[in-house]
């Protein structure tokens, strides 16, 4: 078991001090799938991947643990890891008491918490089978079970053992979502918990159980009580995960989406133009599917691309239009994710996206001015965004050519404008500081020494160097100019010629 050392510790001190102790979780279900965790949390945040349970009271676990902090009712303890202990990062644990807990007025929190003295009654109070499982050393006063999940190779050493009292091996096994005991008794004491299970779903590539899928449709305008905040972090962890569209569709199946996103489902039944074989509705999840950003900004735009579209359509001589659907989209994007606390920063950069989704590129029109504007316009660090964006946005709407020549062309001469290497610009010497240490006036002779001065430098790059073209410039200035800047302009256009076709060749444009 690849368990880092510092947990070993934890659990071997409070053996020695006389408690019960077990990993307990999420780590418990990532070590059964053979999944190493992939980041440890740092201290001051909840620790998702390495959370460890015992019957020890949080004053003895303080004792146990001096440089440790205990700060809420919960029975938990936040346990520091030394630095010179710490392994991938891990600086601080929790650490918490066996606990049950009753009764939830506002669907959200325990109106009563109870420590406890064994590990099942702390195993009950959890969300799904398949996070309800420990491990910990062998204990007699516990009820233990050394099990090995099939086609596995997960071995539970001899002196371990696997505490699992709910099926959870087998929900692995079977690639379940199950909720611990009566799902709606789950979901009425959390109504996150009805988001965790779509998130563990899309995250783990598993089917949420039936009984458990209907009774999140039964309960789901519970979700009301959740805080934004909650439910915010679950929808951005559904766009991180490998299956974002699949998601939004368990989402919407389960109707959890009416209280997300109920925006989204305005456009379910609305068809579009003849360039759309797919309502508002599908393009925005198949759009969110071939979304080829990771990154779950481009792949909320990709989802709220078209927010507006039922809003704006319109029929012409009988044909449906949708125009300035993506001004009106973006206001609605920005009042959408508002509403869901996202930061201010992904709210910019989102509702960017969506406004300029349409923009106008004819390669036979196009010019390095206007894509300079555009640049402005989206910003440098969003044009390959808006391009993923416009590449998912035709997959989904069922067009078969993702990257047309087009978007390649844009991708060209976006480089080209970006990456003018062969420029003055490139110099460690500029007209400013030619004009005082030449004592000359601003004039063609500026741009005819710089022009021999780039010359010299696209022979021999080390030459740029202030004083190496401080002392060439002297040597320039008595020279006739008009000779040497014509040499000089021949080997620029060439240089910048042969660039020009590398470039082309690596977007496959003409």
């Amino acid at each position: 078991m690849q368990i880092p050392q510092q947990i070993k510790n934890i659990l071997e001190k409070l053996d020695k001090a006389g408690f019960s102790a077990y990993i307990v979780g999420g780590c418990v279900r990532d070590l059964l799938m053979n999944v190493k965790p992939k980041d440890a949390q740092a201290c001051g945040r909840a620790p998702k991947d390495w959370d460890i349970t015992t019957n020890a009271r949080p004053e003895q676990i303080l004792k146990i643990f001096p440089n440790s902090e205990y700060e809420n009712e919960f029975g938990t303890v936040l346990v520091k890891i030394d630095e010179a202990e710490r392994e991938e990062n891990l600086k601080c644990v929790e650490v918490t008491t066996y606990r049950s807990e009753q009764g939830y007025a506002d669907r959200r929190h325990p109106d009563e918490i109870k420590f406890e003295d064994s590990l099942d009654k702390d195993l009950e109070r959890r969300d799904f089978t398949i996070n309800a499982m420990a491990i910990g050393k062998n204990d007699k006063n516990q009820i233990t079970n050394n099990k090995q999940i099939p086609n596995s190779k997960f071995q539970i050493p001899n002196n371990w053992s696997l505490v699992d009292l709910f099926g959870g091996v087998k929900d692995i096994d079977k690639k379940i979502i199950r909720a611990v005991g009566e799902p709606a008794d789950r979901f009425k004491e959390d109504a996150l918990r009805m988001l965790r299970a779509i998130r563990f779903s899309v995250q783990l590539h598993f089917e949420i159980e039936p009984k458990t899928e209907r009774a999140i449709a039964k309960l789901a305008g519970a979700i009301k009580f959740v805080s934004k905040e909650r439910i915010h972090d679950e929808l951005v962890k559904i766009l991180q995960s490998d299956y974002p569209a699949e998601g939004i569709l368990l989402l919407y199946k389960t109707k959890l989406l009416h209280y997300v996103i109920p925006e989204l489902e305005i456009g379910i039944g609305v068809e579009q133009s003849k360039h759309h074989t797919y309502t508002v509705f599908k393009h925005s999840v198949e759009s969110l599917r071939h979304t080829q950003s990771a990154d779950y900004r481009v792949r909320m735009a990709s989802l709220l691309h078209d927010i507006a579209k039922p809003q704006t359509k319109k029929f012409i001589n009988g044909v449906a239009t949708f125009y300035n659907h993506e001004y009106a989209g973006a206001r609605l994007a920005k009042k959408i994710m508002q509403r869901l606390k996202f930061s201010s920063d992904d709210v910019e950069k989102v509702t960017t996206l969506v406004r300029n989704h349409m923009f106008y590129y004819n390669v036979d029109e196009v010019t390095a001015a206007s894509v300079r504007r555009l640049l402005k316009k989206v910003g440098r660090e969003n044009l390959q965004d808006l391009i993923a964006l416009r590449v998912a946005d035709r997959l989904g709407s069922g067009t078969p050519k993702a990257m047309p020549y087009k978007l390649r062309h844009l991708q060209y001469m976006f480089k080209k404008v970006q990456n003018d290497t062969v420029s003055v610009k490139m110099l460690a010497i500029n007209g400013d500081d030619l004009m005082p240490l030449l004592g000359i006036a601003p004039g063609p002779k500026i741009g005819a020494i710089l022009d021999v001065l780039l010359s010299d430098v696209i022979d021999e790059p080390k030459r740029n160097t202030k004083a190496y073209l401080e002392k060439r410039s002297r040597e320039l200035n008595e020279l006739n100019l008009e000779q040497l800047r014509a040499a000089a302009r021949e080997k620029i256009t060439a240089t910048r010629a042969a660039e020009d076709e590398e470039m082309k060749k690596e977007f496959w444009v003409k």
